[in-house]
């Protein structure tokens, strides 16, 4: 099976994990076909393993060799496929991000999608395991969903990624 894995937070308030050595771990876990995409945490793998054991293999890795409490979700890259081809937005509008935040939790969800947006600021709708989000740019931090996405208490939960990100994934 053909998965894609996805860092929460790497590269980014102090968490360094250099894509070589991501690429050399996941390699050591046996995984095969390893790619990296960007500098952000972002990996296809391929295994005959379930996700579920991907991600506890993973995530176990990740803390042993770079000491940080990791987070990854795992999907298919069909699965990946889907959710990219059911954004709901208008894509590449000027001057706006299209993101995807992948949700392990229905309840956090839930959660994002009962704040209040102005809907010239950002807008967001529920998908499969995801919140579809769109935002101004430079926006993106200051917005309602950036300053609640970047609570701790969400990190075990959600990761973001930027639409363009999730193609390249898929190319």
């Amino acid at each position: 099976m053909r998965y894609v894995v996805l860092l929460r937070g790497v590269n980014v308030g102090g968490v360094t994990v250099k894509m070589a050595e991501l690429r050399e771990l996941l390699e050591g876990l046996g995984y095969d076909g390893v790619k990296t995409v960007l500098a952000s945490g972002n990996v296809l793998v391929t295994s005959d393993a379930s996700a579920s054991v991907v991600k506890s293999e993973v995530e176990a890795a990740l803390r042993e060799r770079f000491g940080y409490d990791a987070w990854v979700q795992v999907l298919t890259t069909d699965a990946l496929r889907a959710i990219v081809d059911g954004y709901p937005f208008a894509r590449g509008r000027e001057g706006w991000h299209d993101y995807v935040m992948f949700v392990l939790d229905p309840g956090v969800a839930k959660e994002l999608l009962a704040f209040e947006l102005d809907p010239a600021h950002e807008q967001a709708e529920a998908g499969d395991g995801v919140v579809y989000w769109t935002v101004p740019k430079g926006d993106t931090l200051d917005s309602v969903l950036g300053k609640t996405t970047g609570k701790a208490a969400y990190k075990p939960h959600l990761t973001v990624r930027n639409v363009n990100t999730l193609e390249k994934l898929l190319a």
